[in-house]
């Protein structure tokens, strides 16, 4: 075994009063890629500071070996007024190359490339993802022995994430990695650091083991935990709850997805530039959106119309999936807020269903106060229940189902890290009645534990999900369809999660087979049809439909605010009844004529095209 260039021994970190953690002992050996996991607020990120000897140890001591260099991505990056993006890269270049200025003006130039971000933009114009990929290119270009990484993923770009992972496949020192992002650390790690209450275990494999390795360490402390008391056994539960939340991640749920996207794949074809139709006869649900050919241009600081979407068509039906993927500032939210009805094309038509109740996640989170306790963000203060899809909770325990503590309850929204502000940001999110989930990189700031929980709250949502995202696994395990913004505003969409769409882009570009000597008889086409425009009774309904669906919405909605009384049932059941029933059957009746409407629309179109 190779001696370590870095290692700690008996480490001990003390805070608030109390260890975070002691008695941690470890070595990093060149080669090495290590993932560092454990729940949020176990301390990755102070373990990661104090290998790092950005802060000292309480306890224990740090070895480092004479001439070894340690590159290290900080969470929060330093912003210095009036220096440039290449002046702060260039900050980390090793000495020997400082006084090249040619060599080293190359190398800065390849990362900043990489990264995407150009050298000559002033440190204090950046936003808060840029100065971070800044950070990134500092630590790649300081070529260390040791790089250690604090979440080096968040706010990059699939391209980018796939660019990183390309550097540091061909990284010949140790790595070390806090993220979030399960297929970057599957595709570059081979060894674990396990962070859990206070205690650090190690394995020889990647994060590719880590849950079948950690399941087989919770079983056996488990059958210990059987001959403790209470008390520990409830201390254990909280990191249990991380671990549990993976195994909801099930073949069965999976077997859902799966049939969702075959039902998709089957009610639609694609047709030229992504324009999604539906078979004929298809009932399976009603229309959400329906997109045709829209186009989406901005005027650059030039002058010039940059344009960003590309006639881009598609149909989005109740409980379809659907995620964005594509470039930073290749147009991601602006595609979102057309669909969703929040800005308009510049050519093409977007309607909207109807009877639609959305719920935005706001990226900024200024839907919350920060001076607010969590109890006051959710619940009624006097009686701290609120309603959850019709059924009263106690706020307590509804945060609960969010892994907060019961003490966090009256905690003001300020003392929050950011990923738990995402996190009671989602719970308030999904406390609320919608039919339209609308997520804008949610992933962001979580750490695993908040992933679990959210595609699992995601999983069971019955309404229409539409999400932006750059995180490769939790669009493998949630979306039925991938909408991908691609170079010079094309945009195609694919059936199923991330990974088909790779293998549906690799089979497009593959080359067109060869023409046959002899050509095979042709097809005879099927006569067109004579007539250009609708008969009289499509047209009168087309007419009529619009009239007819709003009066059966302002129906749908007098008997929600009826059904909604509390005491309904107990003081008249058949009144109850009688109410419920009328509801089904409005519904029912705005969903036929939706889908009657829509069918005239088509129709219509193809007869006017």
């Amino acid at each position: 075994m190779a001696a370590p260039v870095l290692a700690l021994q008996d480490a001990r970190i003390t805070f608030g009063g109390g260890d975070l953690f002691r008695d941690i002992s470890l070595g990093i050996e060149l080669g090495m890629r290590i993932a560092l996991v454990g729940r949020n607020g176990s301390g990755k990120s102070t373990l990661l500071k104090a290998i790092a000897g950005d802060i000292e140890l309480d306890g224990g001591e740090r070895f480092l070996q004479a001439g070894t260099r340690v590159g290290y991505l900080r969470q929060q990056p330093e912003i210095v007024p009036g220096r440039t993006v290449h002046e702060q890269v260039s900050t980390g270049l090793p000495p020997e190359l400082k006084q090249d200025g040619m060599d080293s003006g190359y190398l800065v130039d390849r990362v900043l490339e990489g990264v995407g971000i150009e050298g000559d933009r002033l440190l204090e114009t950046l936003s808060g993802g840029e100065a971070r990929r800044v950070s990134l290119a500092e630590a790649l270009v300081s070529d260390p022995d040791v790089l250690l990484l604090d979440e080096p993923t968040n706010h990059l770009d699939i391209k980018t994430i796939l660019w990183l992972e390309q550097e540091l496949k061909s990284f010949k020192g140790a790595l070390l990695i806090i993220s979030h992002d399960r297929q970057f650390l599957k595709n570059l790690t081979n060894s674990l650091f396990w962070l859990d209450r206070g205690k650090l275990r190690t394995h020889g494999k990647g994060f590719a083991a880590f849950e079948e390795w950690s399941e087989e360490i919770l079983r056996a402390e488990e059958v210990e935990l059987k001959k403790m008391d209470k008390r520990i056994a409830d201390e254990t539960d909280w990191s249990r709850k991380g671990i549990t939340a993976r195994r909801a991640r099930n073949e069965g749920r999976l077997r859902a997805l799966n049939k969702l996207r075959a039902e998709r794949k089957e009610r639609t074809s694609r047709v030229g530039n992504a324009k999604l139709e539906v078979k004929s006869g298809d009932k399976s649900g009603r229309v959400v959106v329906e997109a045709t050919e829209i186009t989406k241009s901005f005027e650059t600081a030039s002058g010039e119309q940059l344009q960003i979407i590309k006639k881009f068509s598609t149909r989005i039906m109740r409980g379809d999936r659907v995620g964005i993927i594509g470039p930073n500032g290749a147009g991601k939210s602006t595609l979102l807020k057309m669909l969703i009805g929040e800005l308009a094309p510049d050519s093409g038509t977007i309607k909207l269903g109807t009877n639609l109740t959305p719920a935005v996640f706001d990226q900024k989170r200024e839907s919350l106060n920060p001076e607010e306790s969590l109890w006051d963000t959710l619940a009624d203060p006097g009686s701290g229940q609120l309603l959850v899809k019709g059924e009263v909770r106690h706020v307590v325990a509804y945060l609960r189902d969010f892994l907060f503590e019961d003490k966090q309850a009256k905690s003001p929204v300020k003392s929050l890290s950011g990923g738990e502000k995402n996190r009671l940001l989602l719970a308030k999110l999904l406390a609320r009645e919608s039919n339209l989930l609308v997520l804008d990189e949610p992933t962001n700031d979580l750490d695993m534990e908040t992933l679990d929980l959210l595609e699992d709250m995601l999983s069971g949502y019955d309404g229409t999900l539409i999400l932006i995202s750059h995180d490769r696994d939790f669009l493998d395990q949630l979306v039925t369809s991938v909408i991908a913004i691609e170079e010079g505003g094309e945009v195609n969409e694919y059936v199923g999660g991330y990974t088909d769409y790779l293998r549906q882009r690799k089979e497009a570009e593959k080359p067109a087979p060869k023409k046959q000597s002899s050509a095979p008889k042709a097809t005879p086409e099927k006569p067109k049809s004579q007539r250009n425009k609708l008969t009289y009774k499509d047209q009168r309904d087309l007419d009529r439909l619009p009239e007819v669906m709003e009066k059966l919405e302002a129906k749908i909605q007098e008997l929600e605010i009826a059904l909604a009384d509390p005491d309904l049932f107990t003081k008249s059941p058949d009144k109850f009844q009688t109410l419920s029933t009328d509801h089904a059957a409005a519904q029912q009746e705005l969903s036929d004529a939706e889908e009657r409407w829509l069918e005239l629309e088509i129709m219509q179109e193809e007869l006017n095209s």
